[in-house]
């Protein structure tokens, strides 16, 4: 006798899904330490586990989650689903780190160039700052003269030359 409606279906995957991605956010934020390419996978990995469905009733088409179908079959030894969850578990895995992959490939030599720029820009900045004349001046770099005045810029409409005391 199934005693279970549709509406009290969807109360439970709403329920389950809200407890889901606070699991999902406190995984993130233990695995927050890690080394980049460990992190991401882990995540990944957590939310496969946690967000994947499986048929549990192919009448009715009810599903569940995989991990909670493979846990009490194991358990209690009471399903006979607990292959089949396993089996979507490695299927959507296996699209979940090949989809990753695919982001990886892309995501790396953009990442690279990135990078590469900015070690130019770091670089050019050094060799600015190498190339001022304030190391060679016992006064600092006060411009063309010693007394602290900007220098005259050449201006061709300037014809006046003004003495400077």
């Amino acid at each position: 006798m199934d005693t279970m409606t549709e509406n009290d279906y969807l109360i439970a995957w709403g329920l389950y899904a809200f407890a889901a991605l606070g699991c999902l956010l406190v995984w993130m934020r233990i695995t927050r330490w890690m080394w980049r390419w460990l992190r991401e996978p882990l995540r990944l990995l957590m939310a496969v586990l946690l967000f994947s469905p499986t048929i549990i009733d192919p009448v009715k088409e009810k599903v569940a989650p995989a991990i909670a179908i493979t846990v009490l079959d194991l358990l209690f030894k009471v399903g006979n689903n607990a292959w089949r969850a396993i089996s979507d578990l490695f299927m959507y895995s296996m699209i979940a780190f090949g989809l990753y992959l695919v982001l990886v490939a892309i995501r790396f030599p953009i990442e690279r160039a990135s990078k590469a720029r900015k070690e130019r820009a770091e670089a050019a900045k050094a060799a600015a700052r190498t190339d001022e004349p304030e190391g060679d001046q016992p006064f600092g770099g006060a411009g063309d003269d010693r007394y602290g005045r900007p220098p005259v810029p050449s201006n061709p409409q300037r014809l006046r030359v003004e003495p400077r005391l």
